[in-house]
Order: structure tokens, then C-alpha cells, then sequence
């Protein structure tokens, strides 16, 4: 951490983060005052404690074996995938602080970390996503994921062949490029837009997909359906392009994100943006370490 004023371990950040992006009331996901038919947000602060205590546990462990605790610990205790991005986003993170020493969370030091990590490392983070078991995963003809020969996988490798079809890939293949270039400046103005850090969390999350769109919503439901989630999240983004939006502009605005809401939980949960959900709270982590938000965290 860069405030000594304020220790936590690399575990004790991660289930402070998934606790911050839960508990905000994102459209489309589960949160404090909305649960799904088959998991609740009790199960979702489970799986932030379970995580925060794998990554403390297995901290001398390699970034396969701590990946594949924290889910195999959080399958066992919760019975469904609740945060398998976040787990594959927040461990490495975890794991290149230990050895920053104090010194702020660089996108180059990540870039480092993951070109060195050792092969054995991606078959036990395949296994890993074999037991969370991700709705919409597919099938490919290489590198496929729910095939287990027993073989050794680049992980590194198994990330740039995915990452055109999946948004957590496409950070391991770029450094977490857009963790970094748009996640956390987004935190960053939602905190000097917004009072509350929760109402920050959902400007940001919205920002994220207005810009992108969800790659789990496109795996699950197709193209058409994700590019319409992008057009209503950037309906609601244009509003706050002012430099200093009105009053106005802020009613406008928490209005369309209702509507996006609405939009995206009129069928069942398919249309949940579980991706742009596992950024935010990589970007929380990195925003947290970096004293970019800083407690109280309210």
C-alpha cells in the first residue's frame, strides 16, 4: 500500500473490493437490494471472504495453485460460480503487490509478471475454470478449456488466443491495459462526480460498458444482444459528457441507468454484465493499492 496509514494484506484488499463492487447497486447484477433466482448477494460476500482468505493462505503458493484453492473453496462452500473472473483478475494483482514493497501498482509490472509465469500454471487455472464451470464457455478447436490431457498449457498463450471473444483473457494478453487506462480514471471521476463511493462504482461500470461491450452478455444471448446493452450504457454515459453536468443531468442520468437496469433483468439473468463487473472490482483493487480511493470507503 502506498498510505502507511492504512495496512491491509493483498486478501484482506481483495475481499474489500469484492464486498465494494457487489454492494453498489450496478444495473444488471446482483447487489445489497437485488439477488438472482440461484445466487443471492449472501453468496457473493462468501465468495469475498472465501478469496481474500485463499490468496492470504497461499501466499508463497503459485498463481495456478492460489487460483485454484480460491475456487475450488468457494465452489464447495457457495455450489455455483459466483466470481471466477474476479478470481483469475485479482490474483495476479494480489500477487505482484507482495513484491512491490510499498511501491504503487504499475501496468508494466504486470505486463513482467505474466510473461514469466511458468507453464504449469495454466493447467491448473483450466482446471480451475473446468470446476467454476462459466455459463456460455463454448467450445474451440484449440486451446479448449474442457478438454484435460493432462498437458502442460502456456497459460499466457491460452489468454491471446481467447481474448477476442473474452474480456478477462484480453487483460492477461494486454497488461490489463484496460484496467488501467480506463477502469481505474473512471473511479477516479465518478469519485469527484458523485458523493458516495457506491454511486462512483456504478458510473464507472456503465462507463465501462458503454465503451466495450460485455463479453459474457455476448457468449450467453449473441452480438445483437450485447450491442444493445452498449447502446442503452452509452445513452446514459452521453448525459454526463458536460464537464460540470447540472442537476439536471444528474436526474437524466440515474434515470437511463433504470432503464438499463430494467432492460437487462427482463430476461431472467442473461443479460447479467458479469464481465464489466469482474473489471470493476479489478479496478477497485488497483484504485484501493494506489491510494487513488482511499477510506472511508462510503
Amino acid at each position: 500500500m502506498t498510505d502507511s496509514n492504512f495496512q491491509m494484506t493483498p486478501g484482506g484488499i481483495a475481499s474489500l473490493v469484492c464486498l465494494l463492487e457487489v454492494s453498489a447497486p450496478k444495473p444488471g447484477n446482483v447487489h445489497r437490494g437485488a439477488d438472482f433466482e440461484d445466487v443471492t448477494f449472501d453468496d457473493f460476500a462468501a465468495s469475498a471472504v472465501l478469496l481474500g482468505q485463499a490468496i492470504d493462505s497461499h501466499a508463497d503458493s503459485s498463481l495456478g495453485e492460489t487460483i485454484l484453492a480460491a475456487v475450488t473453496e468457494t465452489r464447495a462452500v457457495v455450489g455455483t460460480n459466483t466470481n471466477l473472473g474476479i478470481v483469475l483478475l485479482l490474483t495476479p494483482l494480489a500477487k505482484i503487490s507482495l513484491q512491490l514493497d510499498g511501491n504503487p501498482l504499475a501496468q508494466s509490472a504486470v505486463e513482467e509478471y505474466l510473461r514469466e509465469l511458468p507453464a504449469a500454471d495454466g493447467s491448473q487455472v483450466f482446471e480451475a475454470i473446468r470446476i467454476a464451470k462459466p455459463g456460455g464457455l463454448g467450445e474451440s478447436s484449440q486451446m479448449d478449456v474442457q478438454s484435460d490431457d493432462g498437458g502442460e498449457i502456456d497459460l499466457l498463450a491460452a489468454m491471446e488466443f481467447a481474448k477476442d471473444r473474452d474480456a478477462i483473457a484480453m487483460q492477461y494478453a494486454t497488461g490489463y491495459r484496460r484496467i488501467f487506462e480506463c477502469g481505474v480514471p473512471l473511479l477516479a471521476k465518478g469519485r469527484e462526480l458523485f458523493a458516495s463511493l457506491p454511486q462512483a462504482i456504478v458510473f464507472a461500470h456503465v462507463a465501462l460498458m458503454a465503451e466495450q461491450a460485455d463479453s459474457l452478455i455476448e457468449r450467453k444471448c449473441g452480438a445483437d444482444v450485447a450491442k444493445n446493452s452498449q447502446t442503452l450504457a452509452a445513452r446514459a454515459s452521453d448525459i454526463l459528457e458536460s464537464a460540470t453536468p447540472t442537476e439536471d443531468d444528474l436526474e437524466s442520468y440515474w434515470a437511463a441507468v433504470g432503464e438499463l437496469d430494467f432492460w437487462l433483468r427482463s430476461d431472467g439473468h442473461r443479460r447479467n454484465p458479469g464481465t464489466t463487473a469482474d473489471l470493476i472490482a479489478a479496478s477497485l483493487f488497483v484504485a484501493v493499492y494506489n491510494g487513488v480511493i482511499e477510506p472511508p470507503f462510503r
